[in-house]
């Protein structure tokens, strides 16, 4: 069920004391679905899970995926920064913050710091332009890199998450779809708006990434 649309859903797992989506429930019991080797093991299925790609090519993911996002952000006209992407009450502004921002909750995570549902949940100024976005995003490219130069990047070392205990693995695949997952969204805003651009992404740059299968949810 979208939870989103539905108040009694909602609060039926609010009962349960679930306080995020996305979640799987049979019952009284459930699981998080931010780790797909969870919710394998809750529906009792034999399907091998875990990160079809090295944390090499994760990495190299991640960073061009950042790289198209701050050429395609200035693209949007100024003057809709704050209309809603379909389907949720989030502004186009948010949605640009937030594709950086899960990249910036991994580091954090990778450094020590337990990942909490709070850090998805900052948002840029209700003003903020485009220069601010990317200036954002550069910001944490620049530390991502850092990271991949200098930083412990061993797949097995675990990570604290609201969720459980993660394989830096598990979760450094987890962050690439998720912001590609929204760069290919910011995609469709600027075709939505009419804007005439190169895409910098193609189906191969998603190959072998847990990537939903719909651009928008629903």
């Amino acid at each position: 069920m979208n939870v989103l649309e539905d108040p009694a859903g909602l609060a039926e797992l609010q009962a349960l004391g679930v306080r995020s989506v996305p979640v799987l429930s049979r019952g009284k019991d459930f699981v998080f679905g931010q780790s797909l080797p969870q919710i394998v093991a809750f529906l009792g299925l034999t399907e091998k899970a875990g990160p079809a790609l090295s944390v090499d090519e994760l990495s190299r993911r991640l960073d061009k995926f950042m790289s198209a996002a701050i050429a395609l952000l200035p693209l949007m006209p100024a003057e809709r920064l704050h209309v809603h992407v379909p389907g949720r009450p989030r502004s186009y502004r948010a949605l640009a913050w937030h594709l950086f921002k899960v990249v910036e909750a991994f580091l954090d995570a990778e450094r020590g710091i337990t990942l909490v549902q709070a850090m998805f949940r900052e948002e840029p100024a209700a003003d903020a332009p485009a220069d601010t976005l990317v200036g954002y995003g550069t910001d944490v490219q620049r530390r991502f890199r850092t990271w991949q130069s200098d930083g412990d990047r061993d797949p097995a070392r675990s990570l604290a998450t609201y969720y459980g205990p993660q394989s830096l693995h598990e979760l450094l695949e987890r962050t690439t779809w998720h912001s590609g997952q929204h760069v290919r969204q910011w995609m469709m805003l600027l075709e939505r708006e009419g804007v005439v651009f190169e895409r910098p992404l193609s189906e191969a740059d998603f190959a072998r990434l847990p990537m939903p299968t719909n651009v928008w949810d629903g």
